[in-house]
């Protein structure tokens, strides 16, 4: 990266041993030279294939403090660029010494577990051949060739939120930029790799209290009680068994000791407010007084200290469970999420084309080989919102996709698609064709079914097997949906139903969305099924920019 120009007469384009450049020991055939224009570069001993790794560079880090302070006022700003977690990096051995071309012969990929960069060889290298990178389209000199000459000018790192190497500028097809920035990643290092928790491209929602921890009072959860004092310790067996023959005995009550005895006062709740907002009527043969209201916890006591709270305010039961631990994740499926998101986006900015609604659901084909053959999906489908052209309220996308996922497992390989499941009627209003292939909406057929856009060429055989799991059949059981926009409770409601395993969305919907917004549909109580929710990590000014150049733009009070 050192721009150091030899201006000794006879100096040519070339490698020029009118300076002596340092020796370099490495197995990848490289060494350093110099050369007019570029100061020092990096050159070919021999011929190198392609997809050759030709260096590892361990990366110095300064904080954005130091670096600010210090780091800027020095030459390492002509060497710095940003790290993903907002640090100033600076590449140590070859990484500081490639120049930059337009037509660069060698790539690069950050590898952050390590706090270094994989450099690889874009195309077979000839003897003495240069290697370099792209450095991006805002430089900081003048490139000595033409055909790389663009407007100079300092690059503001402190602006670049988006990491990477210098500053990847607009392009002039800056909304596909930015696709790569939000929907491209993990693309290289090792596949089996784990990629830490904060460097995944989504944030996880905590869906349940086991996942939450009550470890200060304000956290604990609460609710109120009708409770009532014992003035004879022998009416405790007598309220007891009254307490059972009147139906208080409930799993809402489970996690609460029924006695609470404080110096020679002894108390038993009852029933919870919620369950019973009247106070409970006592037998006329028991001499009780009035029953009153009282805060208890919510939920059991999962820590020691969570027990010494809520105790007290009520006796609690201590259930310790082990502590929720997030389903580590590999590049290989962080890359397949980076690639469904990417599906889905495209999907939706296909039916903003047609008119529709920018929304978009996607289903792809599970990651691992497990999921693929318990569910028998081996072939990805997707849907996008039609409440335009088939002018029904009701046609969101989730509602098409499950629709389209119904008729996907109620048909075989090589049969006509079949009617959905009858529990999905009432929910599901898509129109399907009849007997004598007229239908009932304005919709046509082709419309319809680019709609609900499951490719069902070569369904393995396997789809009709009986053996697979009980259950694993069920519409979106096991599987993962992506979306564009968080989806509405309609929607949600309708995934927690198909029994869908996670949702992951780009954009939530502030006054509409049902999983995280204005209510988060598998955190309700009572529900039977939870499935993950997962936020896609997009936001600044960058991001509505791409979200506006791409035309995913909607109101944010439509019910999506």
């Amino acid at each position: 990266m050192e721009k150091l120009t030899d201006t000794s007469p006879g100096a040519g384009p070339g490698p020029s041993s009118l300076r002596k450049a340092p020796e370099h020991l490495n197995s990848s055939g490289l060494r350093i030279e110099y050369v007019e224009g570029k100061g020092r570069g990096v050159y070919a001993c021999r011929e190198i294939p392609a997809q050759t790794v030709i260096e590892i560079s361990p990366v110095l880090l300064f904080t954005a403090a130091e670096y600010e302070e210090h780091g800027r006022h020095t030459v390492l700003d002509h060497y710095t660029f940003k790290w993903p977690d907002g640090r100033m990096a600076l590449a140590l051995g070859l990484g500081s010494l490639f120049n930059h071309s337009q037509r660069p012969n060698v790539s690069y990929s950050l590898d952050t577990s390590s706090d270094s960069i994989r450099y690889v060889t874009t195309r077979p290298i000839l003897v003495d051949e240069e290697l370099c990178i792209f450095y991006g389209h805002k430089l900081w000199f003048d490139p000595v060739d033409a055909m790389d000459r663009v407007d100079a000018g300092l690059t503001d790192y402190a602006d670049d939120g988006w990491g990477g190497l210098t500053n990847m500028g607009e392009e002039e097809d800056s909304g596909s930029t930015l696709d790569d920035w939000l929907l491209n990643g993990f693309a290289d290092g090792i596949p089996e790799a784990t990629v830490p928790e904060e460097q995944l491209p989504f944030t996880r929602l905590k869906l349940t209290p086991e996942e939450e921890e009550e470890e200060d009072f304000e956290s604990i959860r609460k609710e109120d009680a009708w409770v009532v004092d014992l003035p004879d310790p022998k009416l405790a067996a007598v309220m007891l068994k009254w307490l059972k023959q009147s139906g208080f005995e409930t799993p809402s009550m489970a996690h609460l000791k029924r006695i609470r005895k404080v110096d020679n006062k002894m108390s038993l709740v009852l029933v919870l407010t919620r369950d019973h907002p009247q106070p409970p009527q006592f037998p006329e043969t028991i001499d009780l007084p009035a029953p009153y209201v009282v805060v208890v916890p919510k939920t059991a006591a999962l820590t020691m200290t969570s027990l010494k709270l809520k105790s007290t305010l009520w006796p609690t039961i201590y259930a310790p469970r082990k502590k929720f631990e997030s389903e580590p994740w590999s590049r290989s499926k962080a890359r397949w999420a980076c690639e469904a998101m990417k599906e889905v986006v495209r999907l939706a900015k296909l039916a903003g084309e047609k008119g529709e609604l920018p929304v978009a659901a996607y289903v792809p084909v599970p990651h691992d080989e497990e999921t693929k053959v318990a569910t028998l999906m081996y072939e990805s489908i997707s849907a996008y919102d039609t409440r335009k052209s088939a002018n029904h309220p009701l046609r969101h996308c989730v509602i098409n996709l499950v629709r389209a996922v119904g008729e996907l497992r109620a048909s075989s390989a090589n049969s006509e698609v079949k009617s959905p499941a009858p529990q999905l009627t009432p929910i599901v209003d898509v129109p399907t064709p009849s007997t004598d292939n007229a239908w009932t909406i304005p919709p046509t057929a082709q419309e319809v079914a680019a709609a609900l856009s499951p490719s069902r060429s070569g369904t393995p055989s396997a789809q009709l097997q009986s053996e697979a799991r009980n259950g694993a059949h069920y519409l979106l059981t096991s599987l993962t949906l992506f979306m564009t926009h968080e989806p509405c409770v309609m929607c949600s409601m309708a995934l927690l139903h198909s029994r869908v395993k996670e949702v992951f969305y780009l954009f939530p919907m502030e006054k509409t969305g049902g999983c995280g917004s204005i209510t988060c549909v598998p955190r309700l109580e009572g529900v039977n099924h939870r499935y993950a929710v997962n936020k896609w990590k997009v936001g600044g000014e960058k991001a509505q920019e791409w979200r506006e150049q791409s035309g995913l733009c909607i109101s944010d009070d439509i019910d999506v």
